[in-house]
C-alpha cells in the first residue's frame, strides 16, 4: 500500500488539489436561482443514497409492523374462532331444547284433544340391525305399557310395542316388513292393509283393482286390527296403480317423516270417526233470465217508480201481492192485535169490484133490518121517522116499471 502511494504521490496530490479548488469554485459560483453550486451537486449526490435508505427503513419498518399485527390478529381470529364454536354450540343447544319443548306442547295438546288415554315416551335407543326398524323408549310395564298397543304422534302412526320391559319398551316401526295395521281410504273409503317395506315408504295390500285410489289421495286407521284406534292419520298415497291380482298402492308415513324422539303410546285406545274428504268449490254456470220475465214479474200499480226492482220466482211475486193487499186495506203485518180482522187475500191490489159484485154488495140487507130506499118498490110508505125523499120523473127513453101485482081479497 505505502509503495502504491509512493509511486502515484503526485497525482494523488494535483487530484485533491483539482478537487478542493472545484468546490471552492462551487462553494462561489450561484446558478440563477441563487443556489450555490455546492450546495447542489451535494443534494444530487445525497438525495439517491436518503431515498434508498428511507425505503429500506419504511419496508423494514412496515414489515415489522405487520407481522406485529398479524401475530395479534392470528391470536384475536382464533379467540374469534372459539367464541364462535361456543355460541353455535349453545344456539344448537337452545333449538334442540326448543324443539323439544314445541314436540312436547304438541304431544301435550294432541292428548289432551284425543279421546284415547295415553302416556307420552321417548326414544333413547335404536335396535341395532341392517334395517333398524325398531326402536325403543323409557316407558315399560311399570307406566301401563303392554305388548302390541299402538304407538303414534300428532302426525300419525310409529308403529306398536314389540316387547315390554320393567323400565323400557321396544316398538317396531311401520317401516319394517314385520308391521301390519288395516288402513281405509279418507275419499272414498277403500279398506286394505299397510305393511312396512323395510325402507321410508310404506304399501296398502289386498285392494281390488275396481276399487278407485288416487294419488295424494289419504289413508287412516281403520280400528280393525285391534291395534289402532280408528280415525289416525297415517299417510299420503304417493303411488297407485293398478296390479296382478291387486293395486300397487306406496305412500309415505307421515308419523315418520321428520323422524322419531317423542311419542305416545295408546293405553285406552277410543275410535274416531275418519274426517270428510272435502272437494273445492267447482263454480257453477247460470244462464240470464228469460227476455220478458222481468216485466211479468213486476205487476203494475199505481207506485209507479217507487215500486220494487223485478220479481223472478213465485215465491217473491206472492210476498208482493200480499204486501200490496195489506197494504190498500191498512193491514200492518205483525202489528195488529189478537183477535183483529186479517186482510182479505182474495181481492186483487188496486182492481174496481165488477157489476155483479157491486150489485150483489148493494142488495145485501142493512144491520138495521131495514130495506135500502132504492130496493123499495115505488108504493111502498117509508118507514116511520123516515121521510120521503123527492121522486125523479121518468124520462118517456125509459120504460116504466111494473107495478107489483096487488093480492086479491079472500071472498
Amino acid at each position: 500500500m505505502d509503495t502504491l502511494l509512493n509511486r502515484y504521490r503526485n497525482i494523488t496530490v494535483l487530484l485533491l488539489v483539482i478537487f478542493a479548488q472545484l468546490i471552492l469554485l462551487a462553494y462561489q459560483v450561484k446558478n440563477d436561482k441563487d443556489v450555490r453550486l455546492i450546495r447542489l451537486a451535494a443534494v444530487t449526490a445525497v438525495t439517491p443514497l436518503a431515498r434508498a435508505i428511507e425505503t429500506v427503513r419504511g419496508g423494514t419498518d412496515g414489515f415489522l409492523q405487520n407481522y406485529v399485527l398479524l401475530r395479534d390478529a392470528r391470536s384475536e381470529n382464533g379467540r374469534l374462532r372459539s367464541e364462535l364454536g361456543k355460541l353455535k354450540l349453545e344456539n344448537q343447544f337452545l333449538r334442540t331444547e326448543l324443539g323439544t319443548a314445541d314436540r312436547a306442547k304438541a304431544l301435550g295438546v294432541f292428548e289432551a284433544r284425543s279421546p284415547s288415554k295415553m302416556i307420552a315416551a321417548r326414544v333413547i335407543a335404536t335396535a341395532t340391525g341392517a334395517s333398524a326398524s325398531a326402536v325403543f323408549v323409557d316407558r315399560g310395564s311399570t307406566s301401563g305399557v303392554e305388548k302390541g298397543m299402538a304407538v303414534v304422534t300428532p302426525d300419525g302412526i310409529v308403529g306398536k310395542v314389540l316387547a315390554s320391559y320393567p323400565t323400557a319398551s321396544q316398538v317396531l316401526l311401520a317401516t319394517d316388513p314385520g308391521f301390519a295395521a288395516g288402513v281405509v281410504s279418507q275419499k272414498n273409503h277403500v279398506r286394505g292393509i299397510l305393511k312396512g317395506q323395510g325402507h321410508g315408504n310404506c304399501r296398502v295390500d289386498y285392494v281390488q283393482n275396481e276399487e278407485k285410489v288416487e294419488t295424494g289421495e289419504w289413508f287412516y286407521t281403520s280400528g280393525d286390527d285391534r291395534i289402532f284406534p280408528k280415525g289416525m292419520q297415517v299417510g299420503r298415497v304417493t303411488v297407485a296403480r293398478a296390479g296382478n291380482p291387486f293395486q300397487e298402492i306406496t305412500l309415505d308415513p307421515i308419523g315418520l317423516a321428520n323422524g322419531v324422539e317423542e311419542v305416545l303410546i295408546v293405553l285406552e285406545g277410543v275410535h274416531q270417526e275418519i274426517p270428510e274428504f272435502k272437494t273445492a268449490a267447482q263454480p257453477m254456470y247460470i244462464a240470464p233470465p228469460v227476455p220478458g220475465a222481468a216485466k211479468e214479474a213486476q205487476p203494475v200499480s199505481a207506485s209507479g217508480p217507487n215500486r220494487a226492482p223485478a220479481l223472478t220466482t213465485d215465491a217473491d211475486k206472492i210476498t208482493t201481492r200480499y204486501r200490496e193487499i195489506g197494504a190498500e186495506q191498512g193491514h200492518k203485518f205483525g202489528e195488529n192485535l189478537p183477535g183483529s180482522k186479517p186482510a182479505d187475500f182474495n181481492v186483487e191490489p188496486n182492481a174496481e169490484p165488477k157489476a155483479g159484485e157491486k150489485a150483489g154488495a148493494e142488495a145485501k140487507p142493512r144491520a138495521d133490518g131495514e130495506t135500502p130506499a132504492n130496493q123499495r118498490p115505488p108504493n111502498a110508505k117509508p118507514p116511520a121517522g123516515v121521510s120521503p125523499s123527492p121522486r125523479s120523473p121518468v124520462s118517456p127513453s125509459q120504460p116504466k116499471a111494473a107495478s107489483p101485482a096487488q093480492p086479491k081479497p079472500p071472498q
